[in-house]
C-alpha cells in the first residue's frame, strides 16, 4: 500500500480492502502478485493523460503484472495487444514503431497512460472470477479520475469498457472503439489512437521499447 500515490488517499480511505484475506487462500492462486495489485495507483491522478480500461487481469502464470493489456517482456504478446500494436502502426506509419514485446510500462511511466483493469485480481485459469469483488471500487476509481482530472481522455475499447461511460460526465473526453480482440470486428482501421491524440491536442509516443 505504501506505493499508492497520495492523490488517491481520499478514495482508498473509503474502502477497507484486506489483501491478506484475498491472497492467503491456500486453495487458490491469485494473479497478479500481491505486490503488483495496486501498481496502477502509483501514478498521480492529476498526471493521467489517457485511461485505458481493461476487463480483468490475464489469468495464466507470469502474465499479469498490475497494468491492463500489459505483460512482462519475456511473455508472448496476447492477441488483443497484438491488434493494438497493429492499429498503431497502421495509423502512424511515419513513426516507424516496432513492438518487440508486450510490456507497457513505458506507456504507464513515461506517457502517463493509466492502464486500469475493472477487476484488479483473478483466480488462476478462471477469467472474471473476481469481477464482482472489484466492480464497485473500480467504478468509483473512474468517477474519481473524472472528478480530479478534467483533461484526460478515457479510451473505451469494446462493449464492457463502453459500459463504464456512465461514470464519466464529460462525454467529450470519451473515445470509443470495438474491442481489439481478433474475435471482434471494426477495431483495425478505427483510427482510435489518432482520435485520442486529437482530443489531447498532443502527440503520444506509443513506442514501448526501453
Amino acid at each position: 500500500m505504501e506505493k499508492i500515490h497520495i492523490s488517491w488517499k481520499k478514495l482508498f480511505d473509503n474502502y477497507g480492502i484486506n489483501l491478506d484475506n484475498l491472497y492467503n487462500n491456500e486453495y487458490e492462486i491469485i494473479y497478479p502478485p500481491k505486490e503488483s495489485i495496486f501498481r496502477v495507483f502509483e501514478m498521480d491522478v492529476s498526471d493521467i493523460k489517457i485511461v485505458l480500461i481493461g476487463q480483468d487481469p490475464y489469468h495464466s502464470h507470469g502474465q499479469a503484472h498490475g497494468l491492463s493489456f500489459s505483460v512482462p517482456e519475456n511473455v508472448k504478446i496476447p492477441p488483443s495487444l497484438k491488434n493494438i500494436f497493429k492499429e498503431i502502426k497502421l495509423e502512424f506509419p511515419e513513426r516507424n514503431y516496432k513492438f518487440r514485446h508486450g510490456n507497457l510500462e513505458k506507456w504507464f511511466y513515461k506517457e502517463k497512460i493509466f492502464l486500469l483493469n475493472s477487476s484488479l485480481s483473478v483466480i488462476n485459469g478462471k477469467p472474471g472470477s473476481h469481477m464482482r469483488l472489484w466492480c464497485e471500487f473500480t467504478n468509483d476509481v473512474i468517477e474519481y479520475i473524472h472528478e480530479n482530472n478534467k483533461n484526460c481522455v478515457f479510451l473505451l475499447l469494446g462493449n464492457f469498457a463502453k459500459s463504464k461511460a456512465v461514470y464519466i460526465q464529460n462525454k467529450y473526453n470519451i473515445v470509443e472503439a470495438p474491442h481489439p480482440s481478433p474475435l471482434a470486428r471494426g477495431f483495425i482501421g478505427s483510427n482510435v489512437f489518432k482520435i485520442v491524440e486529437s482530443k489531447l491536442n498532443c502527440q503520444i509516443n506509443w513506442d514501448n521499447n526501453h
